[in-house]
Formats: structure tokens, C-alpha cells, sequence
């Protein structure tokens, strides 16, 4: 007796894990079947929001605003877009002629801009946000990979991209060491007609001008001069901004990093 109940036992369980397979099978077609269903929906949500939550980690550690929940919110909602926007013709259209499964989800790259834009702070000459930008949109497009579920090509993307802002950012510094974008703002009691003087004392510090912005201020009769350079690691900015206080009516002098990330 008690060996047969122990073989009913063992064929209970044989039975029992047969329909887990089977179960899991059905889930996994689900998820990897071209028709929208729950399961396949959720496990979808699930993938974007590890994958943009993975980006957001590497933007949050280089001291962005947008980090792991602004990223892990735009790949899922491009994600819920493109499975709405292949629902509807599926569903309520039964993929006719009219059934257009990529209509709503187009709309996420063009809409995606604004949070784009948001990200990007200008600040007299300085730009900031521009990479956050860009991981943005890519994020977004990742979502919608995830949606129409292309989940390999979604995964190597956002691997790719974490590969970019780190890799690349390191080749940059190497390559670009010792000669960094800087900002020299500088504002002056009068109004700036001629800036050959300047030109002359940054050349003197062999600090090469990449571009100039002027900004006159005709009421208080004051000028704002943003100065784009790139200078190595020894030039002493302290004796030139010495040089410069002595040419006469200088309000302020202020040097800052370009940080473009």
C-alpha cells in the first residue's frame, strides 16, 4: 500500500509540472506571439521598464535630473503606445485596410521632443542636457521595440546606449585632456565696440577663442561678453583675469566648465 501511494504521489507531480509546462508555454507564446494579450502586455511593460530604468541609473550618476523613473516612465509609455496602437486595428478593425498599427505609436517620436526640450538648459552660451536629450528619444524608441516586440534588438539598444554614454565619455576625455571648452563671461562698464583687446590679452595665454557672444545693455550701458575657449591644463587663469581687470571698468569676470551631458 504504501508503495503505491507513493508512485500516486510521483504521478500527481509528473501530472502537476506537465501543466506548468504547458502553462509556461502558453505565457511564453503569448509573450512572443504578434497579438496583443494581458500576459504578453505586462511582461512587456515589465522588460521596458527594467530597460529604461537601466539607462536612468547611468543619467542619474552623472547628477541629471531625469534619472532611473523619468527614463523607466518614457520607455513604458512608448511601450503602452505601440501595444494601444496595435490593439485598436487588431481588435476593433480586425486589421482591415484602415488598420494602421503603427499610427499611434509614430505620434511617441514627435512627442517624445518636448520632454527632449525640457531637459536641455541654455545658459548664455552654456548648454547642458543635450545627452539626457538624446537618451530620451532613444529610450522612447527602445519602448517601442519592446511593444512590437523586438525584444532582442530592444535589450542590445539599451546595452549600446549605456556603452555610448560611458565608453564614449571616457574616449572623449582621453582624447580631449588637458583641452577642455571653457566659458569666460565677462562684464564690462561700457559698451564693447572694439574686443580686439581681449583677443590679444587670451592669445598672450595662448587660450585659443572658439566663438564669442556679445550683450549689450543699452539702459545701464554695460556689455556681456561670453568667450567659447579651449586652454590646457597649466594656463593660469588668475594672472589673465588680473590682466584683463586692468584694462579698466570690469564689473565681473566668471570661468566655467562647458558641460554638454
Amino acid at each position: 500500500m504504501l508503495g503505491i501511494g507513493i508512485f500516486t504521489n510521483f504521478v500527481v507531480r509528473i501530472e502537476m509540472i506537465g501543466m506548468e509546462l504547458q502553462n509556461f508555454d502558453s505565457l511564453l507564446g503569448q509573450v512572443s506571439g504578434e497579438h496583443v494579450s494581458m500576459a504578453g502586455a505586462v511582461c512587456k511593460l515589465l522588460l521596458s521598464m527594467v530597460l529604461g530604468a537601466m539607462v536612468g541609473l547611468e543619467r542619474r550618476h552623472k547628477g541629471q535630473i531625469a534619472g532611473m523613473r523619468t527614463f523607466a516612465l518614457i520607455c513604458m509609455g512608448a511601450t503602452l503606445a505601440m501595444l494601444v496602437s496595435i490593439y485598436i486595428p487588431e481588435k476593433l478593425m480586425g486589421w482591415t485596410e484602415n488598420g494602421d498599427p503603427g499610427r499611434i505609436a509614430a505620434q511617441v517620436i514627435s512627442g517624445i521632443g518636448f520632454l527632449g526640450a525640457g531637459a536641455i538648459i541654455q545658459m548664455k552660451g552654456s548648454v547642458r542636457g543635450l545627452t539626457t536629450a538624446a537618451g530620451m528619444w532613444m529610450t522612447a524608441s527602445i519602448g517601442l521595440a519592446v511593444g512590437a516586440g523586438m525584444y532582442l534588438v530592444a535589450t542590445v539598444a539599451s546595452v549600446l546606449i549605456i556603452l555610448v554614454l560611458t565608453l564614449l565619455e571616457l574616449c572623449e576625455k582621453r582624447l580631449f585632456k588637458g583641452k577642455e571648452q571653457k566659458i569666460v563671461r565677462l562684464k564690462v562698464n561700457y559698451i564693447v565696440k572694439d574686443a580686439t583687446m581681449f583677443h590679444q590679452l587670451f592669445k598672450e595665454y595662448r587660450v585659443h577663442i572658439s566663438d564669442v557672444f556679445f550683450r549689450y545693455d543699452y539702459t545701464l550701458g554695460t556689455t556681456t561678453i561670453n568667450f567659447m575657449v579651449r586652454s590646457i591644463d597649466s594656463t593660469n587663469f588668475v594672472q589673465l583675469f588680473n590682466k584683463i581687470h586692468d584694462t579698466g571698468n570690469v564689473l565681473s569676470l566668471t570661468l566655467t566648465n562647458e558641460v554638454n551631458n
